[in-house]
């Protein structure tokens, strides 16, 4: 079942179409990547979603009703560019933003003790945003994020200013996220990150959709047919490593067999970074 239906959106700012018919079909309780260079179309889209800005044309569903401002506390929204009141008390500048998203103070308290013993950043409590390093900010925005438990939750560059160990844990809650049943919007330019995180990706360029699917499925299909061998030779000299290209590994296999014992074989696909530039790089020519 999809959660969320993106059906022929199109949006002009002015004489410029930065939205062509863009349609995707993102699965309840997944990781969806929306990938693209800057100025492909993501944030209009994005800001489409949480209704800052409106479609020209096209249909929007969420959980198979069109999408109303009523959903609102049912998206949770990071955006790339993050804003705190810097002023204001951590504790109190969080309660406040979970109580626009239409929870009770109480609970709201409740939820926010917990975030910050399970980061284990008690002492920022009565913290001023201000006294805080941007990697901190970014922790407590993210926190805000997730806070309401929203079905879907749309991540814009969640890791940009993140050292790797705070990468590592952000990315194991947006998969814990995940499997408690949220529906997970991705934007990234880290596609090693698509490739560890998202189950679904679409690629767009200049406002159009030019690559969507699993990203198993999207490896597969721009693979170029090559492998990593490791052999050792039967004449006893030392262990041979090869790149070979073979569109039939049981030809190959047999080839390599008759020379030596196969000590490994794996099949080399394609990065989700190379398909990026390849397929980006095709659709400006």
């Amino acid at each position: 079942m999809n959660f969320l239906e993106i059906k022929d959106v199109n949006k002009t700012y002015e004489t410029k179409q930065v939205l062509h018919d863009i349609s995707i079909s993102v699965p309840k309780q997944s990781i969806y990547g929306l990938l693209g260079p800057n100025g492909a179309g993501k944030t209009t889209l994005i800001r489409i979603l949480n209704q800052i800005t409106m479609p020209d044309s096209g249909q929007i569903f969420l959980d198979g009703k069109p999408l109303s401002k009523n959903d609102i506390a049912n998206i949770g929204y990071l955006p790339e560019e993050r804003g705190l009141y810097k002023k204001m008390k951590v504790s109190e500048q969080a309660i406040y933003l979970a109580q626009l998203k239409g929870m009770d103070k109480q609970e709201a308290d409740k939820r926010l003790r917990h975030w910050f013993v399970k980061f284990g950043i008690q002492n920022w409590w009565d913290k001023k945003v201000e006294e805080l390093s941007k990697g901190m900010q970014q922790k407590i925005q993210f926190i805000v994020t997730v806070i309401h438990e929203p079905k879907l939750l749309i991540f814009d560059e969640p890791f940009s200013g993140f050292d790797p160990i705070n990468v590592n844990l952000l990315k194991n809650e947006i998969l814990e996220l995940r499997d408690k049943g949220a529906t997970i919007l991705f934007s990234t330019h880290n596609m090693a990150s698509v490739e560890e995180l998202c189950d679904n990706i679409m690629l767009i360029n200049q406002g159009k959709k030019i690559l969507e699917g699993r990203v198993s499925d999207i490896k597969q299909q721009y693979k170029q047919h090559k492998y990593d061998v490791v052999y050792k030779p039967f004449n006893g000299s030392e262990v041979t490593q090869l790149t070979v290209n073979a569109t039939n590994p049981n030809e190959l296999v047999r080839d390599i067999i008759e020379k030596g014992e196969i000590i490994s074989l794996n099949e080399i696909l394609p990065s989700m970074n190379d398909i990026f530039i390849n397929l980006v790089s095709a659709s400006n020519n």
